[in-house]
């Protein structure tokens, strides 16, 4: 059978710079070298199985990872893939670069930059994000019980000013996920629909970007999880959702959620667009806005 992945409405121009392009094919570049010898070359899974870039580095929607790894890599081989990311709210706008390898189908290992422009308050924050998943057993598509993956998130901001003056504790931290993620066959109309569903553990504050920890608490379980459902083999429309943490009373925190659509235009080529609903950040209310992810996987 083939899996159904993603379309996009027409954007009138990328929201892609020069440089946020060449950080990408550096980021590349760099994960590509961190290999000695020459892998064989990632493509035997099936179309869209390695899903796309989230926000944070990992394989998965755009708020949040999922249980499959990166690029098309099969269990003899690697795959390398890099994303550029730009989502733009009502006060807000968000750049990530990153890459991804994928070791033989079993292991991801991720690096990401975030940038945040607070286009109303003024400045900007920055976050590094060092990530791995394992994959501990299963298959999204004919596995009975899916795919289930465990990550790690290493998160490290670059200016803590900000998030230690909103009463963040701490200006690194780590989140701990588990995640399932299942292709069900001809379960809509015909068509194929794609569950995912992560438990994360985090202290958090807005992803991390308002620092870590507060004087509300520290860390605590939330939960993510994704429907799509595939149009055709290359198509996917659907909705993500993703619980966060309330740690700062000086900046209190809603869930995000998006409604998504990606196009697979082959196994090397992605593109997602999404319009989200992030709630208030940072005091500044109903952060709606829109969504654009670029993803090239070798």
């Amino acid at each position: 059978m083939t899996l159904y992945p993603p379309c996009l409405p027409p954007a009138r121009s990328l929201p892609f710079s020069i440089p946020c392009v060449r950080h990408m094919l550096a980021a590349c570049l760099a994960v590509t070298l961190l290999i000695s010898a020459p892998p064989t070359l990632a493509g035997s899974r099936i179309l869209a199985t390695g899903a796309v870039t989230a926000i944070e580095g990992a394989a998965g929607g755009g708020l949040s990872p999922w249980a499959v790894l990166s690029s098309t890599a099969s269990d003899q081989e690697i795959g390398v893939t890099a994303a550029a990311t730009r989502a733009w709210v009502d006060d807000y706008r968000l750049t990530m670069t990153g890459a991804s390898m994928n070791i033989y189908d079993r292991v991801e290992l991720s690096v990401a930059r975030q940038t945040l422009d607070l286009e109303t308050l003024g400045g900007e924050l920055g976050q590094d994000i060092y990530a791995a998943k394992v994959r501990l057993f299963g298959d999204v598509l004919y596995h009975p019980w899916g795919i289930w993956s465990v990550g790690l998130q290493h998160k490290r901001l670059v200016d803590g000013a900000i998030p230690t003056a909103l009463g963040a504790d701490k200006t690194r931290g780590n989140d701990v996920y588990l995640s399932a993620s299942k292709l069900l066959f001809s379960a809509v109309a015909g068509r194929n629909v794609l569950l995912n569903a992560t438990l994360r553990n985090t202290d958090a504050n807005q992803g991390g970007l308002l620092g870590f920890g507060g004087d509300q608490g520290n860390r605590s379980w939330v939960a993510e999880g994704s429907v799509g459902v595939f149009i055709t083999p290359r198509w996917i429309v659907g909705a993500e959702y993703r619980q966060k943490p309330d740690n700062l009373s000086a900046a209190e925190e809603d869930d995000w959620q998006s409604l998504y659509s990606a196009y697979f235009f082959n196994k090397h080529l992605s593109l997602t667009g999404a319009w989200l609903d992030l709630g208030d950040i940072a005091g500044l209310p109903s952060q709606h806005g829109g969504y654009l992810s670029l993803q090239a996987a070798f």
